[in-house]
């Protein structure tokens, strides 16, 4: 057995690391499909099941404060999910980590499907949440180690595919509510564990059996959950004490993480990657893009809905042509460089936060705001793969997984937060008028992207500190034809 990692694009093997060929070869295209379809019924846990809450609070009797939580609980631990699972993708291997995070996800669905209760419903929800942000995290980890000579083939499918769940996610929460349930609605995200087996037979490179960083893991968990919660205080009602008691509990347990990471380098959060540039950028620009989608995904269909008269299936329909505008883009820039991949990603964010501004002037009927949301969708797509796509060549095998967990750690809290803003602002300026604030975040993103698009193409060295070999960057494709672990 060679140390140079499996691509991902390989022959099927009878187990894990074992080389031997047992099956065709499997195309990017595939490829793509698969990871796809593993990754995006994420997208739903929030989008699509923003459009059942109404529902939700009338079948259970709770106030609109109350079942925001079916919300803020699902992105609380679908992002802590994402982390625990990279880092468990890392330790044990994606064969051992997907079917883990499938088991959770199924159980978390069960529980929603059955809850009797508001509460009841909640848990089921943090169950579903980590165990989608777990399938997500292993998905991510597979595209990483995707064979370097394909990947921008694989990266331009797999952000067309992402570009469709994402434009779906509000016309697909509306026709299953509506015709079928608000608890199907809930357990959408489900559909990753369909794409779970396919997924399965590209997990071909063994983990590195190094023992996962609980303290750590525990710290991170503790101060990401009470940060959440804290920026989101004002949507769920809670009052002074109960934030003060939340910061109290951020504070330390921020310290503990800072603390672990000096301590043990190789712990759960890595100082490798604490201390790499190019995943500080990538989160930055992520947490942009991430905080628009969710922020247009909260004030634009209320904006179509209370001032334009829009029923949510008509929204969701006006949002599809979202699909096409990204999967053209995503496919341009998987076949361009990095640098150019960043100047496809800035110039459709400044076009988002430009459609933004003017849905907050009132001017152009609904049109400016359905812009705004297909090109804020189109943004998410391209993120996929231009930041992963970066990240994915630089990163040393080993890193894989923890990297891109903690990368979609960030975006997702970066959704989180935008959200949380954009709730505010909606009090203070009114919800039409609340764009202007949302504009803000993907012109944060195109202005880093563009800021950064020098260094884009230069090879990263391997990060200091660690053992692991370095990103696949650093040495020529492996030719094509079978590939071993």
């Amino acid at each position: 057995m060679t140390s140079t990692p499996t691509p991902v694009p390989a022959p099927v093997v009878a187990g894990a690391g074992t080389g031997t060929a047992s099956g065709g070869r499997i195309g990017p295209l595939s490829t793509a499909v698969r990871l796809g379809g593993l990754f995006g019924p994420s997208v739903f846990g929030v989008t699509a099941a923003a459009v059942a809450l109404p529902k939700v609070a009338a079948a259970l009797g709770a106030a609109p404060a109350e079942v925001a939580w079916v919300l803020t609980a699902h992105a609380l631990a679908l992002g802590v999910g994402t982390a625990v699972f990279g880092r468990l993708a890392d330790s044990r291997g994606a064969r051992a980590a997907l079917p883990a995070a499938s088991l959770l996800l199924a159980a978390g669905a069960l529980v929603c499907l059955a809850a009797p209760s508001l509460g009841v419903l909640v848990g089921g929800r943090l169950l579903l949440a980590a165990g989608s942000g777990g399938v997500a995290a292993v998905g991510a980890a597979l595209l990483a180690g995707v064979d370097p000579g394909e990947r921008g083939r694989v990266l331009a499918g797999y952000g067309m595919v992402m570009a469709v769940f994402a434009s779906v996610a509000t016309l697909l929460g509306g026709v299953v509510t509506t015709w079928l349930s608000w608890r199907v609605t809930l357990v959408l995200p489900v559909l990753s564990v369909v794409a779970a087996p396919f997924c399965l037979r590209l997990a071909v490179r063994p983990g590195s059996r190094r023992p996962i960083d609980v303290a750590g893991a525990a710290a991170l968990t503790a101060a990401v959950s009470t940060l959440l919660v804290i920026v989101q205080s004002r949507t769920l009602g809670l009052g002074g004490p109960v934030v003060l008691g939340l910061v109290a509990g951020f504070v330390p347990a921020s310290g503990a993480l800072v603390w672990r990471v000096a301590r043990r380098p190789d712990g759960f959060v890595p100082r490798a990657l604490v201390g790499a540039a190019v995943h500080r950028i990538g989160a930055a620009i992520g947490v942009g893009v991430f905080a628009g989608l969710f922020a247009a995904m909260y004030v634009i269909p209320q904006i179509l809905a209370g001032v334009h008269g829009w029923s949510v299936l008509t929204i969701g329909v006006a949002l599809l042509p979202g699909a096409a505008v990204g999967a053209v883009l995503s496919r341009r820039a998987g076949l361009l460089s990095a640098r150019g991949g960043r100047l496809v990603l800035a110039g459709t964010a400044v076009a988002a936060a430009a459609a933004l501004a003017v849905t907050a002037t009132g001017r152009g009927g609904p049109w400016p705001a359905v812009a705004a949301a297909s090109l804020c969708l189109a943004a998410f797509a391209l993120t996929q793969v231009v930041i992963i796509g970066d990240l994915s060549a630089r990163l040393p095998p080993a890193l894989r997984g923890a990297g891109m967990g903690l990368l979609n750690l960030t975006f997702f809290v970066g959704g989180g937060l935008g959200s949380a803003v954009t709730a505010a602002s909606a009090v203070w300026l009114g919800t039409s008028r609340a764009p202007v604030v949302v504009a803000l975040f993907p012109l944060l993103a195109a202005l880093v992207a563009v800021a950064t698009r020098a260094r884009a193409d230069a090879p990263a060295p391997p990060p200091a500190g660690t053992t692991a070999p370095p990103a696949d960057t650093a040495s020529p494709a492996p030719p094509s034809g079978p590939s071993h672990a």
